[in-house]
């Protein structure tokens, strides 16, 4: 194993400690690993939070600022942040219009995310939650192959924050916010196939082993291997094996314009995830969707994965124009 680190138990707390360095504008609090906006609560706002294990970068810190988050908490390496963590970027995020929480959908996130929102409102504060859950991989039904949890959360998290800050910045109440976020949500869809598996630093060794001439379709951003290990092939298959999976499962029905974001997993440079977005329009152009907006480079990664994910939202007229509202944080900006 190599790494930029001085040891696997210092990591977070080191990285950290680096991004209060960077971003002065954030406040990084290194006891409950919360970062918030370093203002405080912006009064009058409905705040919102989000959260998870770190390995993610930038997830979810990296989307704290104007038109997204106001706090996120971090937990130790794909691990869920502990609940009177989490209450306290809740309380880092109360304005006194109420509070949204957006999770990714794993079991340790829901649970502790949902125990934080009941120590929260012991406490007088008002929370609402939207789970995310997008990945078409696991888009199987309930039960099957195993599983009862339903689909993972990945990439439409971003989408999720971008769009609900977007809206709290503008004023709306906490019911407008959370029936925002679970509309994009329920209007995503995404997949993710790597080259190469990513290293834990606790762990030491991959997650698991692919050949040089293999890679995993269906890959999850904690390491988990996917629904099949098949011969590397050109781009161009893979992206259309890929969306042929997603739009398979992606809604139905009104608006055709989309927002699409390629994904780097950590380890894939900017040269290929360009080669992939080009791809991803014709593929989409031939199945009659339109491209209105789109992200490329890093924003939910798993370590030093190499390989990429696809997520595509079916986007209605409110979501577009949200989109392009002002956004200013580490990880997105425009407009400011």
């Amino acid at each position: 194993m190599k790494k930029l680190m001085n040891s696997a138990e210092s990591v977070l707390a080191d990285s950290l400690a680096g991004m209060a360095l960077a971003h002065p504008d954030l406040r990084v609090d290194p006891e409950t690993r919360v970062i918030s906006r370093a203002g405080g609560p912006v009064p009058g706002k409905v705040g919102l939070v989000s959260g998870g294990g770190a390995g993610h970068e930038p997830l979810h810190g990296g989307f704290v600022g104007r038109g997204m988050l106001d706090a996120a908490v971090v937990g130790e390496v794909f691990t869920s942040p502990t609940p009177d963590r989490i209450l306290a970027a809740l309380r880092a995020a109360d304005s006194g219009r109420g509070i949204l929480q957006i999770v990714k959908n794993y079991t340790g996130d829901t649970l502790n995310f949902a125990m934080a929102a009941e120590l929260a409102e012991d406490l007088g504060l008002t929370v609402r939650t939207v789970v995310v859950d997008d990945d078409a991989a696991t888009g199987i039904p309930a039960g099957a192959q195993g599983r009862s949890t339903g689909r993972r959360g990945t990439g439409a998290t971003v989408f999720v924050e971008r769009i609900c800050g977007a809206l709290a910045e503008q004023g709306a109440d906490l019911p407008a916010i959370a029936e925002a976020g679970e509309r994009v949500n329920a209007a995503s869809r995404s997949i993710a196939v790597a080259l190469a598996p990513c290293t834990v630093p606790a762990v030491g060794h991959p997650g698991f082993e692919l050949a040089d001439d293999q890679m995993e379709f269906g890959v999850g951003i904690h390491g988990e291997p996917g629904l099949r290990t098949e011969p590397l092939r050109p781009v161009a298959e893979i992206v259309a094996d890929a969306l042929a999976v997603l739009l398979d499962q992606l809604p139905a029905g009104g608006d055709d314009r989309t927002i699409v974001m390629v994904n780097g997993l950590g380890a894939t440079p900017l040269l290929e995830l360009y080669v992939v977005l080009n791809e991803v329009y014709a593929v989409l152009r031939k199945a009659g969707l339109t491209i209105a907006h789109t992200l490329v480079g890093n924003y939910v990664t798993a370590l030093d994965m190499a390989g990429v994910s696809l997520t595509v939202c079916r986007a209605d007229e409110q979501m577009l124009g949200l989109w392009k509202t002002p956004v200013s944080t580490p990880a997105l900006r425009w407009g400011c």
